[in-house]
């Protein structure tokens, strides 16, 4: 049997334009001789829909798209999931489902039967999960149909099990003879290997052929990744989609008897390459799907902004992407040198718009009630408030977002500023550590100067202080790094994390400056979450609580 999938990206709530890419590729795989072909979970009404699924007009739209979707599909039949009333109760009111449309109808439909609760997911609080799954019959086959959490608890895999059910278990007793399943299925670093080898690992042990079609774009926070795949019995790699884009396969499951050459290797981009098409493929979508079409970001001459700023780039054009250096009395020469160099190699408008002449204005009114106080944090912020109103006055005046600048190292213990630096609409590195900054920073360079080299070797400087460095008050970023890791990703305790080698004193500062910092990140712009645990909506701590542990 030849399966097409359909590696596709689309947008919540947009129901009419992500009916009519669908359609189109179906067209395509058909063309290409595909008998039976797949679009990924809910792709109907994108994923996640989070809140619309509350609205009836949501779901009427949802089925309304379904109706028109089956009148369109031909003998070859579309899988295509969607949002289902439920029509028993107790219970929630709708189903994350799959349906089968052939020849203008719907021939077989089934629901999600696992739903997960954990990290950025919460399809519990919407969904019912469905109380038993069996295999339908295409082309004299029985074929089992899943839905992407249903076949991630394979009990060979993991270690340690979320649900006592294993929906593909059933189906394959019940005499499935290949295993199908659609996917909406959000990227982290190294989720693409992981899932390979879980998917593999259960073609292998119910020895069956297994074909999975993932979601690929970025919604919100949310960056799917594609890598869809069709593995043999043996879970041999038949076919394995790209990486961050679109893509139409047909894949024959017996390749034996058609021209079809097996892929060999399941070997990935390297981890840097990896994470920069994410970002960059995350701030496309958000950009683009938020029906703007360009960029606004200070530019420091420091490594965090050039990344952001090659980010862009790369996403959007380098004509949409509008880079503004703001020096004041702390800024250094080089600053703007390598703020300037960055946007000539990027090719990138670039204006410099000193914030000097505003401080002395602030600085002035500010006198009489300052008087016989010293300068402090103060001073410092309001310097990075002053960027944050010059860069939200451009992005209204020319209606382009603003890209905060800032990293997870610094957004982790508050080394930021409300109304400053953290303006803006969307923050890309916010969930990328600062040592991942800069290996990400000389892979962007590998085969020429981007990034200015000063911009990455020089010490990084907030510069809103004589002589100021992040490390006057902060640990170097390798400790600092890995610590939050254990800490902020692996959910340890400061006395696991001392156990770890590192000092007890500089993991309670660490820990603490997390704890103190919840406010702020409660205020923050939407990130990218490239990590297996992001600040954001899948991490939910308290700003009033006063839990503590110290070592």
């Amino acid at each position: 049997m030849k399966i097409g999938l359909l590696q596709l990206n689309s947008t919540v709530g947009d129901f009419a334009a992500n009916r009519e890419k669908l359609l189109a590729a179906y067209a395509q795989a058909v063309a290409r001789g595909a008998e039976l072909v797949l679009a990924p979970e809910l792709f109907l009404c994108g994923y996640p829909p989070r809140d619309l699924l509350l609205r009836d007009d949501f779901v009427a739209a949802n089925l309304a798209a379904l109706a028109e979707t089956a009148q369109a599909a031909g003998a070859v039949p579309l899988c295509v999931g969607f949002v289902e009333k439920n029509a028993e109760r107790p219970g929630r009111a709708l189903k994350n489902s799959a349906a089968v449309l052939q020849n203008g109808k719907i021939i077989w439909r089934t629901a999600k039967s696992l739903l997960p609760t954990y990290d950025v997911f919460d399809e519990d609080r919407y969904f019912e999960p469905a109380k038993k799954v069996e295999p339908f019959v295409f082309a004299g086959k029985k074929i089992g149909l899943t839905i992407c959490e249903d076949i991630w608890n394979d009990e060979d895999f993991w270690p340690e099990r979320l649900y006592r059910r294993d929906p593909v278990r059933e189906l394959v007793s019940q005499g499935a003879e290949i295993m199908l399943n659609i996917s909406a299925s959000p990227w982290c670093d190294g989720k693409e290997k992981t899932r390979l080898e879980m998917l593999q690992r259960v073609a292998r042990d119910e020895k069956i052929p297994l074909v999975q079609v993932n979601a690929v774009g970025a919604n919100d926070e949310l960056i799917f990744d594609g890598h869809s795949v069709a593995l043999d019995a043996r879970g041999g790699i038949l076919a394995l989609g790209r990486g961050f884009a679109e893509e139409i396969l047909v894949v024959d499951l017996n390749p034996a008897t058609s021209n079809q050459q097996p892929a060999t290797s399941n070997g990935f981009p390297p981890r840097e390459q990896l994470l920069f098409s994410a970002l960059s493929l995350g701030v496309r979508d958000y950009v683009r799907k938020c029906g703007f079409k360009s960029v606004i970001l200070g530019l420091s001459g420091g490594i965090d902004s050039a990344l952001a700023a090659a980010i862009a780039a790369d996403a959007l054009g380098a004509e949409n992407v509008f880079g503004v250096a703001m020096p004041a009395r702390y800024s250094s020469s080089g600053s703007l040198t390598d703020a300037a160099a960055l946007a000539k190699n990027l090719g990138i408008r670039y204006e410099v718009l000193p914030i000097e002449p505003v401080f002395n204005a602030v600085e002035k009114q500010l006198e009489k009630v300052f008087a016989g106080t010293r300068p402090d944090a103060t001073e410092e912020n309001i310097q990075s408030r002053l960027r944050g109103v010059t860069l939200m006055a451009l992005s209204n005046k020319f209606g382009a977002l603003v890209l905060t600048t800032g990293n997870k190292s610094e957004l982790a213990v508050g080394y930021c500023t409300l109304y400053g630096d953290m303006n803006g609409a969307l923050a890309p590195l916010a969930d990328v550590l600062k040592t991942d900054v800069y290996q990400i920073a000389r892979w962007v360079n590998r085969a020429r100067e981007i990034i200015p080299h000063d911009s990455i070797s020089k010490p990084p400087s907030a510069e809103l202080r004589p002589n100021q460095t992040d490390q006057d008050s902060l640990p170097p970023y390798a400790i600092l790094d890995a610590i939050l890791e254990l800490y902020v990703v692996k959910n340890l305790d400061p006395a696991a994390i001392v156990a770890r080698g590192f000092a007890a004193a500089v993991v309670n500062d660490v820990v603490n400056k997390v704890n103190f910092s919840e406010y702020k990140r409660r205020q923050a712009v939407p990130g990218l979450k490239v990590s297996a645990r992001a600040f954001g909506m899948g991490r939910h701590i308290p700003v009033t609580q006063k839990f503590q542990t110290k070592v």
